[in-house]
């Protein structure tokens, strides 16, 4: 029980980076890279504030800002550059190696025996494994709020615009550019988010921590996908956290089935892939049931 528990409270805390990587992937239907330099420059971040004294609430807002940051750059080299978004955000995820390194100081950092904000719930008597639970549950909350409200104003709807049709909105005299860059800020800062927040959760910060990331998040969020379809922008990010808990179940059966941990990342690979898959084989079914006259969802209204 406290290990199904535990991959839950881990799949709220990922499903902020899911929902990070949902506002590039989905809203402005760009591939971004950046998410593997920035959630671990949201970990570097936090860590090192921590050990500096800084209270854990206060580096994770520092870390949201320095993933602004990164997607500032990103959507600079798109916008104003001219550079594909694949290639700028590698060239950004790139840097940030560096970058990071230089902000921990060495290639890892661990918080034991630091205050951070799990460790201040805990305080008020819950176990790690609730306390994560109950930080992860208000977080993802909060950032859902958010998102519903921002994408239901002005500059949201724009956002939302340019990623539908960029050269129509151009025509209806939004500023592309401008949207487009603060998709990727607000993208990247909810990566730093999450990885300032699973830096504090794990107890460490370490260098290679954002290799990979990018799939975790794409799975989560074609698992939610795959729930539901033709949802409004709150019901789709919850299901994207729905995903990402899925998704987590899923590494724990893998794991409980006792295969080697050093193959997880295949195996993330290989159920994103089987998630791709999923939709068109649904597509095949339907199309199958159909022309054998089977009633079909519309004619049955």
């Amino acid at each position: 029980m406290d290990l199904l528990l535990s991959s839950i409270s881990q799949g709220l805390l990922w499903s902020i980076l899911a929902i990070g990587i949902y506002v590039t992937f989905r809203i402005l239907n760009v591939s971004d890279l950046t998410v593997e330099g920035s959630f671990p420059l949201g970990a570097a971040i936090s860590a090192s504030l921590i050990i500096k004294g800084v209270a854990p609430w206060l580096s994770i807002i520092i870390a949201i800002i320095g993933g602004m940051g990164a997607g500032f750059i990103s959507g600079y080299l798109t916008t104003k550059w001219k550079i594909p978004p694949l290639l700028s955000g590698i060239i950004t995820m790139t840097g940030l190696y560096s970058i990071n390194l230089r902000v921990m100081g060495q290639a890892n950092i661990t918080l034991l025996g630091q205050q951070t904000v799990f460790r201040t719930i805990e305080g008020f008597g819950l176990s790690k494994t609730m306390a994560v639970l109950l930080v992860g549950a208000l977080t993802v909350s909060a950032v859902i709020l958010f998102l519903h409200l921002f994408f239901n104003t002005e500059i949201g709807l724009a956002i939302r615009a340019t990623g539908d049709n960029n050269e129509m909105s151009q025509a209806n005299g939004i500023r592309t550019n401008l949207t487009r860059l603060m998709g990727y800020m607000l993208s990247n800062g909810l990566n730093a988010m999450a990885g300032a927040l699973l830096a504090q959760n794990n107890g460490y910060s370490d260098i290679s921590m954002g290799i990979g990331t990018i799939v975790i998040g794409l799975a989560s969020i074609i698992i939610g996908e795959v729930l539901v379809r033709n949802l409004t922008i709150a019901k789709r990010l919850l299901t994207i956290v729905a995903g990402s808990v899925i998704y987590r179940l899923l590494i724990l059966l893998v794991l409980e089935l006792r295969v080697d941990p050093q193959d997880l990342k295949l195996f993330s690979a290989i159920l994103l892939t089987l998630a791709l898959r999923l939709p068109i084989i649904q597509e095949k079914f339907a199309s199958r049931f159909g022309r054998k006259g089977l009633p079909k969802a519309k004619e049955m209204e």
